[in-house]
């Protein structure tokens, strides 16, 4: 018995909805598609994403509700749904669904399943072929522990699941935002697997790549592209795949389109410039630096430090004197990071100054992407309570020369831990990563207190 199926595939959307009309379109027209058995419709995680006002006002229910309308048969969750939101946010993110959300590495602190999510679905076509659904995340210890929840490695969970669903299915496919190295290794694990639909490397893999048997799609980022991928099946078992990726910009434009998605921000613009912060004074009229200042001041703050460091690259937009809306600081600070508060030696924490300083020039105009970070160049970093002497290469710390065994702690940012230009504070740091409240949050709950709009 012959048997065809077209999967269609997002991933890694990142709340672009500049590119929603004409891929909606695009997933109905292949849906309503006759000449073949089935179609599905997946999503690989990172649809979301707090960097767009409409996305961070209605804390991602906007995206669930335009998602709903691309009519999915499962999605799985990136790291932007699941270490950007606070635990309670990711609980009730799911609430309006329409769609089950495969995931199986991610448990609540009791090990229960998150209410949200299944570790696997089982599809049966017409024809009565069972699919077998499996979700992964990217396992970061680091980041969802503090948030409260318990994520587990691929290969345990692997090694769980698979035994779980043994004689469940005819064909497994994995729903995974772990990363193109990541899908290779399960390819080269689990040969048992006959499709991995994947995203968070945010490669764009045209015409999909097969590995140890296994084939491996991804379609880049932002939904610049939208994977379509015919599957052949004789008496139940996988015979061909042929993955293609078809470019959102060689879509057809609607005239409406524009007015649509310039309406997604206009919405968020209202909702969030109707929640007001603070009333800055003068001295923060287009100033970016008295912005870093009291950003500094705030992390500082948050950490219960005296010390912090931020890179100016951070700061989009200055503040501005008068009133400063939640709008404001999204603008100015999109990124979905949080503060750490690492403890070092101050022989270590002389030798992450000397990083910085080796670095500066070059991290001035340097462009960064990914790691959260949502600006164009990484810029200069500022210190609170650290001064450098670069002819004697001496650090001084609140006017006090490094004591190089006294334990010192400073606020910074995860961002700064992950990237490869600070290798100390990852290496030797003893780092507690600060949830819930996001880089944002923390300045604009800070600035409420220090200059109170009554």
């Amino acid at each position: 018995m012959l048997e065809t199926i077209r999967i269609l595939q997002t991933n890694d959307l990142h709340s672009h909805f500049e590119h929603f009309p004409k891929i909606g379109r695009y997933l109905a027209a292949a849906q309503a598609d006759t000449s073949v058995d089935e179609v599905y419709t997946f999503d690989a995680g990172d649809f979301m994403d707090r960097s767009h006002p409409l996305t961070d006002a209605t804390k991602g229910q906007a995206n669930i509700k335009l998602m709903n309308q691309f009519h999915y048969t499962a999605g799985t969750i990136g790291n932007n749904e699941g270490i950007s939101n606070s635990h309670e946010v990711l609980e009730h993110l799911f609430d309006h669904v329409k769609y089950p959300i495969v995931l199986a590495n991610l448990r609540e602190e009791d090990e229960s399943m998150p209410k949200w999510a299944k570790s696997y679905e089982i599809l049966t076509t017409k024809k009565g072929t069972r699919i077998a659904l499996v979700g992964l995340t990217a396992a970061y210890p680091m980041t969802y522990g503090p948030n409260h929840w318990h994520i587990k490695m691929l290969d345990h969970t692997m090694d769980q699941a698979l035994p779980e669903i043994e004689g469940k299915y005819d064909v497994l496919i994995m729903l995974t935002h772990i990363g193109l190295t990541m899908d290779r290794w399960l390819a080269k694990h689990y040969p048992q697997i006959d499709l991995i639909v994947g995203g968070h490397s945010h490669d764009l893999i045209a015409k999909g790549e097969e590995v140890n048997g296994v084939w491996i799609t991804q379609t880049g980022k932002w939904g610049n592209y939208v994977g379509d991928i015919h599957v052949e099946l004789e008496d139940h078992q996988v015979k061909k795949i042929v993955p293609q990726t078809i470019a959102t910009a060689s879509l057809p434009a609607e005239p409406e389109d524009a007015k649509v998605i310039q309406g997604y921000l206009d919405e968020g613009q209202k909702i969030l410039e109707s929640e007001k912060v603070a009333r800055l004074p003068e001295k923060f009229a287009d100033d970016k630096e008295a912005a870093i200042h009291v950003s500094l001041d705030a992390i500082a703050d948050f950490a219960h430090t005296d010390l912090a460091m931020l890179s100016s690259g951070l700061f989009i937009t200055p503040f501005k004197s008068g009133i400063l809306t939640k709008y404001d600081l999204q603008q100015a600070l999109p990124h979905p990071m949080h503060v750490v508060r690492s403890t070092l030696k101050g022989s270590d924490l002389w030798r992450l100054v000397m990083e910085i300083e080796k670095n500066r020039h070059y991290l001035d105009h340097f462009k960064l992407q990914g790691m959260s970070f949502r600006g164009k160049i990484f810029g200069q970093v500022y210190y609170k309570g650290i001064e450098v002497d670069h002819q004697k290469r001496i650090v001084y710390v609140n006017g006090k020369e490094v004591d190089p065994l006294q334990e010192y702690q400073i606020a910074n940012l995860d961002h700064y831990v992950l990237i490869p230009f600070f290798p100390t504070l990852a290496i030797v740091g003893d780092n507690e990563f600060l949830f819930p409240q996001f880089l944002r949050e923390v300045v604009g709950d800070y600035l409420q207190r220090e200059y109170p709009i009554n």
